[in-house]
């Protein structure tokens, strides 16, 4: 079954991306480092090139057909991505740079409502984008900060997140995927039981839109927030959703042009959603790119991908149990890959993560290795750094077998020489 998988996906798709055909030191590259950021497909990048060399002009601004043609090509992406997350209205898609921009851009505007005593639930899971946003929003504002724990087995603590539920909870911002355990938190039941006390829910989904469906109306989250290169797309390309009424609530969080209805010397009218949130020349080439890479994923299918990547999961994790000295964190997947997805935060001992990634690189293997933007998880984990290996549905069984092959090498490396 999984040799089936694999030809149409991971085989199939191969020669889509142009970077992974090329050698690291003299051997094939295997790029397992993509909960940092993924590849991009030709397509991708000839849409690029296709802005830049026949549509290239600023948006919105201009009657001229090169500023037609942008203008479409922008928008159109917009739909793109209301259509990939399943938004009620292509108004709910507000461009950023990154997803860590569309979260400062909620704690700056909607933000902006919280008083003294409200309360802000977190986990210690988060990643620092979806952490300082909100100590600077609680500094700001003598707001408390609140957060979830691990269970047992290293996941969200539902039990204990309800506990800490409200009537002075106002906000509650989690990760629906963590970039570090890989465990899948059930982001539907959380805006459920946040709802029930009249809180507002966020969801950081920047590790869960690359790899399985999303609907943010079954879901419910109030906001969810994208990065575009985690998922065949450019940098420096996100997005925010938010639900349309609350959105048109909230004040506008940068000022300048574009995002004005007119404009006198001593005050301003807005435009209306989304432009109202997206200040100056934006990312034109990045969001067309943006729809490009949606358009890429959707043609694969998500479920497929998702599918593809528990098998990728079970082989992953069956094979790192041949390496005793390594301690995963997070969650064990089941049988079938489910339950978490393709990631491996590990240690091996007291081989430092930094000096297994370099031996490994050596090998044409990319991993990473650090705290991955999770220093209070990892301070909670008791680990300084860990080591990551993150599959993406363009990598293959083979690849994994590499990656096994000179992490054994490393870790028998190092024991030799801390034996």
């Amino acid at each position: 079954m999984t040799i089936i998988q694999e030809k149409t996906i991971a085989v199939k798709v191969r020669s889509d991306f142009p970077i992974l055909h090329q050698q690291i030191h003299g051997k094939p590259l295997v790029y397992l480092d993509n909960a940092a950021t993924s590849q991009k497909p030709i397509a991708v990048l000839d849409a690029l090139r296709h802005y830049y060399e026949f549509d290239n002009a600023n948006v919105h601004r201009g009657v001229h057909t090169l500023s037609s043609r942008a203008t479409d090509s922008y928008e159109g992406a917009r739909d793109k991505v209301a259509a990939f997350v399943n938004a009620a209205s292509r108004q709910e898609i507000v461009y950023t740079r990154n997803a860590t921009e569309a979260i400062n851009l909620v704690a700056y505007s909607w933000g902006s409502t919280l008083k003294s005593g409200d309360e802000i639930i977190l986990s210690v899971m988060e990643h620092h984008s979806n952490l300082i946003p909100w100590q600077m929003l609680a500094q700001r504002t003598g707001a408390v900060l609140k957060f979830v724990g691990l269970t047992e087995t290293e996941e969200f603590d539902f039990e204990q997140f309800k506990s800490l539920l409200s009537d002075k909870t106002k906000i509650v911002s989690v990760v629906h995927v963590s970039n570090t355990l890989g465990c899948i938190n059930p982001a539907k039941e959380i805006c459920a039981e946040a709802h029930r006390h009249g809180a507002k829910v966020l969801i950081d989904a920047c590790q869960s839109l690359p790899h399985m469906a999303i609907d943010v109306q079954d879901m419910d989250c109030d906001w969810l927030v994208g990065s575009g290169h985690k998922m065949c797309a450019p940098t420096g390309i996100g997005f925010l959703y938010g639900k349309l009424d609350l959105l048109r609530s909230m004040p506008p969080f940068l000022g300048g042009g574009e995002m004005i209805a007119d404009v006198f010397l001593d005050h301003a009218t807005y435009a209306d959603l989304p432009h109202k949130f997206e200040a100056g020349t934006p990312a034109i080439a990045e969001a067309i790119g943006l729809g490009a890479a949606v358009d890429y994923l959707t043609n694969i299918g998500m479920d497929k991908i998702h599918a593809y990547e528990e098998e990728l999961t079970a082989y992953l994790f069956h094979k790192l149990k041949e390496i005793p000295e390594l301690h995963i964190y997070g969650p064990q997947p089941n049988a079938d890959g489910s339950g978490r997805t393709a990631l491996a935060a590990f240690t091996a001992g007291d081989v430092h993560p930094h000096d297994l990634s370099t031996i490994l690189d050596q090998a044409g293997v990319a991993i990473r290795a650090g705290h991955h933007c999770t220093q209070p998880l990892h301070r909670h984990l008791k680990a300084q750094s860990t080591a990551r290996a993150s599959l993406y549905f363009y990598n293959t069984r083979e690849e994994i077998d590499v990656f096994i092959a000179s992490l054994k090498e490393a870790v028998e490396f190092f024991g030799g020489i801390f034996g």
